[in-house]
């Protein structure tokens, strides 16, 4: 397993991230999402909650230019499962699977996102009940936007273990998209110290907000914390 934040400090532009695991002692559940951005639109952003779903919303509503890939639902709850995506593949997810569908019939019905050239591709997870996940990226391949790399991987929850995938391997003019299976990381316990760490793992100038939540598996009480960038003080 690697660590987390050595694995964020190497990358000033991880892009989007998604954590999903368990902690050491075995009883909650872990979901983290933390978005970044470069330009003035990407990094207009905060995350807020309502009720058990997270949005992403303006900072400054005069000063958005192109809400249509940055103003979505980040996360989702269905049937005590919680969705988290990059994108409002969200919503997608959310429908399908109140009409008894899965994970992966929603997510064959999208593709890449279509911002040229770059093709972010669509980083999502699902949390079950029991705390076991999927993670899922849909990506071009190799930036040929002619064809879709749908992959999808399915992990059975193990004590201090979680798994990681992000958006783009790295800050580079033209992105690319992430390479390889999501990461086994180690995990923490204590909610803030996790919270803490990742914060200041993600690069400075880049980082726009952060969303972890410990959920205990038994009761399904939430411990929730929000950090956003506009909001410091």
């Amino acid at each position: 397993m690697r660590d987390l934040f050595a694995i964020l400090k190497e990358n000033a532009y991880p892009g989007r991230g998604i954590v999903l695991g368990r902690t050491p002692d075995g009883a909650r559940a872990v979901i983290a999402y933390f978005i970044m951005g470069r330009s003035a639109n990407s990094r207009n952003r905060v995350f807020a909650q309502d009720g058990d779903a997270l949005y992403t919303r303006a900072f400054d509503e005069s000063k958005v230019e192109d809400p249509s890939l940055i103003i979505y639902a980040p996360i989702r709850e269905v049937t005590g499962r919680t969705i988290v995506t990059n994108g409002d593949q969200t919503d997608t997810i959310y429908v399908h699977l109140t009409e008894g569908k899965s994970f992966p019939e929603a997510l064959r019905t999208r593709t890449f996102e279509p911002d040229a050239p770059h093709y972010t591709p669509r980083i999502s997870g699902l949390l079950e009940t029991n705390g076991d996940y999927t993670l899922s990226i849909l990506k071009s391949a190799d930036g040929n936007p002619a064809s879709c790399h749908r992959f999808f991987y399915e992990y059975e929850a193990h004590s201090g273990v979680g798994h990681f995938i992000h958006t783009y391997q790295g800050n580079a003019e033209i992105l690319q998209s992430f390479s390889g299976e999501p990461m086994a990381i180690v995990m923490e316990d204590d909610v803030q110290l996790f919270t803490e760490n990742l914060w200041q793992s993600l690069n400075e100038e880049n980082k726009i907000a952060l969303f972890v939540q410990y959920r205990n598996l038994e009761t399904g009480e939430t411990d929730t914390i929000i950090k956003n960038r506009h909001m410091e003080a």
